[in-house]
């Protein structure tokens, strides 16, 4: 299975690299997994500008600006997705929401699950940005995951690119596993026919009545 490990973060002064690196390398420590990894300062996307005018057909999504056809392309080349995110004011940092937002209405991240390992310099560990990540995961028509990693404390939280707390290892070791079974699962499900996207079905709905 294809696995996409995304960097959220995009600051010069970002945990994301204590986090990233070891993240990135478990996940291709694990057999049934071919990782690449999405660090979003190598995709600078341009403000979410879409709608269905710039779009054309969303099996093939002509978008007004290249680089979000590129990273549109990108994104669909993957079974599943793995994010790496810290936590800003309960959510998900912008550059994140951004790239999600600007996968408008294709079908790249559709049917296909996701699991988010959050950190913070608190003690929250970034779950509530875990948990609002899910929530947008949804909106895409995603399957998000229950399993996840937090890590709280980051500045202190790694020694030698290990984490310190073995918890940290267990839930992403479980994380790895889930993953991998969705993996499979949706894309077999994926392989055998999908629905057409919900914007549709319910336009074909409205246009019968």
């Amino acid at each position: 299975m294809r696995l996409h490990v995304i960097v959220a973060s995009t600051r010069p002064t970002r945990s994301a690299d204590r986090v990233a690196p070891w993240v990135a390398r478990r996940a291709s420590e694990h057999a049934d997994f071919d990782v690449e990894v999405l660090d979003l300062r190598d995709w600078p996307l341009p403000f979410f500008q879409e709608h269905f005018g710039s779009l054309g057909d969303p099996a093939d999504p002509s978008y007004s600006d290249p680089a979000v056809k590129r990273w549109v392309g990108k994104i669909a080349e993957a079974d599943a997705y793995l994010v790496v995110t810290p936590e800003y004011n309960r959510s998900v940092p912008a550059t994140l929401k951004n790239a999600f937002d600007s996968v408008f209405a294709s079908s790249a991240f559709r049917n296909k699950p996701i699991a988010a390992v959050g950190y913070s310099t608190g003690v929250a560990g970034g779950s509530r940005a875990v948990e609002h990540l899910a929530q947008i995961a949804i909106a895409a028509e995603m399957a998000p995951l229950r399993s996840s990693v937090v890590i709280p404390s980051v500045l202190t939280a790694f020694t030698d690119g290990e984490p310190r707390e073995p918890m940290a290892e267990a839930s992403l070791t479980v994380l790895l596993d889930d993953l991998a079974w969705w993996s499979s699962t949706l894309k077999r499900a994926r392989d055998e026919g999908e629905l057409p996207l919900a914007v549709m079905r319910v336009q074909a709905a409205l246009a019968a009545n």
